[in-house]
């Protein structure tokens, strides 16, 4: 394969930066786009190591403007760009009655305007050539909403529709330019240490989960491979997706009772600790949170549905029956 020419949004941190350098160990040439300077210095040295040539471009994904500037740096830069792979997003840990306005237009603008003007921008060069693949970043959570997390859950489900119905139109007009989404499963990120929270206590995800290089893998699948729809990342994201298929509301008293303890920690939530909704964390006055969360001692190394997720046997029936089993077991429990 000859090296490609890479745009990776979010790209200073967690999945977006290890899908940067793994990009970066074929010899890409990587375009990493963030706000956070000390993020994307740190990416930038990484990818760097790893074989691939990093082009910095600093840019807030929720300003078009923005986003249209740093493609064409790219471009100017690096010739054509052959991938383009959405991943930034921002958040806020609370209940829904616990978020202003603001940060809730400031969370839908970035995880999903961020990836409406990424697409619009990658695409418009794209289709020009007749050739190109941008892959979103999605979760289980396009699908199945979970408590705490309304900002989040409703831009990803966004994303989801937004996606397919482009998909749609692509295939009308037999286009080249192909559009392929990864459904991903809880990852040890920084995002726990610098999304807004006003939990009592620290936030985490819900186990299983998985190190941000072990997914990043199925992202560079799904951009080799991008004429299938979707790709779900882990035996998690599987099952969470068939049981809401098959047993939604069950799953939704089931999250009622249990998604508030499981999605936060034994320890106390920080009052000073960083956000990043309105500046990055990771800005001149911050530090490189790099790749990793604070959870790498419960990260799993091997599930055989990574494997499986990159082949059309997903698992799915499974997934679903084991799922359904845990909660029959945990609800008779109760």
């Amino acid at each position: 394969m000859n090296p490609q020419t890479v745009v990776v949004t979010g790209a200073s941190a967690g999945i977006g930066r290890a899908v940067a350098v793994a990009f970066a160990a074929r010899g890409a040439t990587v375009g990493l786009v963030a706000r956070g300077e000390e993020g994307l210095a740190g990416v930038a040295e990484e990818v760097e190591q790893a074989g691939g040539r990093p082009v910095v471009l600093p840019a807030d994904v929720a300003d078009h403007e923005q986003v249209a500037a740093a493609a064409q740096r790219m471009e100017d830069d690096a010739g054509p760009i052959d991938v383009w792979v959405n991943v930034a997003f921002t958040s806020v840990f609370a209940p829904f009655d616990q978020i202003s306005p603001e940060e809730y237009r400031r969370a839908t603008e970035v995880t999903y305007l961020g990836f409406v003007y990424g697409t619009m921008v990658a695409l418009r060069l794209m289709k020009a050539r007749d050739r190109g693949t941008i892959v979103h970043v999605g979760s289980a959570l396009a699908y199945r909403g979970i408590p705490l997390q309304t900002a989040y859950c409703g831009a990803k489900h966004a994303t989801q529709g937004f996606h397919e119905a482009l998909r749609c139109e692509l295939l009308h007009e037999k286009s080249n330019v192909h559009v392929t989404m990864v459904q991903m499963p809880a990852v040890n990120t920084p995002q726990f240490s610098w999304v807004l929270s006003r939990l009592p206590r620290h936030p985490q995800p819900v186990p299983p989960i998985y190190p941000p290089e072990m997914v990043a893998r199925n992202v560079l699948h799904a951009a080799d491979h991008p004429r299938r729809r979707e790709y779900w990342v882990g035996s998690s994201t599987a099952a969470t997706l068939a049981a809401n298929a098959v047993i939604p509301g069950l799953l939704d008293r089931y999250l009622g009772r249990t998604g508030f303890r499981s999605q936060q920690t034994d320890q106390p939530h920080d009052p000073d600790s960083p956000a990043n909704l309105f500046t990055p964390a990771d800005g001149d006055r911050g530090h490189d949170y790099g790749m990793h969360g604070i959870f790498g001692n419960r990260t799993i190394r091997f599930d055989p549905q990574l494997s499986a997720s990159r082949h059309h046997g997903a698992l799915l029936a499974a997934g679903a029956a084991a799922l359904a089993a845990l909660i029959g077991r945990r609800s008779g429990r109760r």
